[in-house]
């Protein structure tokens, strides 16, 4: 059972992005639809009705989404999918609304879509993405694992984040990675250089050489400005010595 519910991570791999799905306003979409503008897709999946870790994992996304400057619809796409074929749009519909809410970010709506779909569609995203479900009668309920993933623009797998609690500085290095360091600030750029993903760990740990680099960049571009001001301070001095002065 537990093989049956496990994660499978298909790193390298792409989704197939001709898949159609319903989206939270009843209209038939694909998937290429939200990856069109170039931007990251964290995508998740879970089903509404979960009575248990699904409001757990959307929690935990809201939550580290709060935390993170960067705005959903703007330098990124999150793209919430039911792995339950029963649930419908009206579901979905409300449980974004719900989400949004708990966010509280202007422009969000326009970047965290709630899909449903067929069951046929459900279970090729879910096989592409290595996620593993199965319904249990026993329970009532859908046995799954519980993770994020993160896609490149153009669909590739790139990272997994696993557990319910989701930080902001590893769904923050999750979206640079997937969009190969084109997104967010200058700063933030060089800042996110920083870090590299811990296979041990599952978490995004400080990274010494990349440290080391942008320290040693910091260091010329302060030794430059420095020797910058020594030279305008002689050249002015010797201005002066030669009655030059402007």
């Amino acid at each position: 059972m537990l093989r049956q519910i496990g994660i499978d991570e298909k790193l390298g791999d792409y989704i197939p992005l001709d898949l159609v799905f319903t989206n939270e306003n009843g209209e038939q979409v694909t998937l290429e639809q939200y990856f069109a503008e170039g931007r990251p897709v964290l995508l998740n999946l879970i089903y509404f009705r979960c009575p248990s870790i699904c409001s757990l994992i959307l929690n935990g996304v809201a939550d580290g989404l709060r935390d993170l400057r960067w705005t959903p619809g703007n330098q990124f796409t999150v793209l919430t999918v039911s792995i339950d074929h029963n649930e419908d749009f009206e579901l979905a519909s409300q449980n974004r609304e719900a989400y949004l809410r708990m966010l509280n970010r202007p422009g969000a709506e326009n970047g965290w879509h709630f899909l449903t779909g067929t069951e046929d569609q459900i279970k090729a995203l879910s096989d592409a993405v290595g996620f593993n479900f199965k319904w249990s009668e026993e329970a009532q309920e859908f046995l799954h694992g519980s993770a994020i993933m993160f896609l490149s623009p153009n669909g590739r797998v790139t990272r997994y984040l696993y557990g319910v609690q989701f930080s902001e500085l590893n769904i923050r290095n999750a979206l640079f990675d997937a969009a190969d360091g084109r997104v967010g600030s200058t700063i933030e750029r060089i800042m996110l250089y920083c870090f590299t993903f811990d296979e041990k760990t599952g978490a995004y740990t400080p990274y010494a050489l990349g440290i080391m680099k942008v320290g040693g960049i910091a260091i010329l571009f302060i030794l430059g400005i420095t020797i910058g001001l020594f030279w305008l301070r002689d050249r002015k001095k010797a201005h002066s010595d030669f009655g030059l002065d402007d």
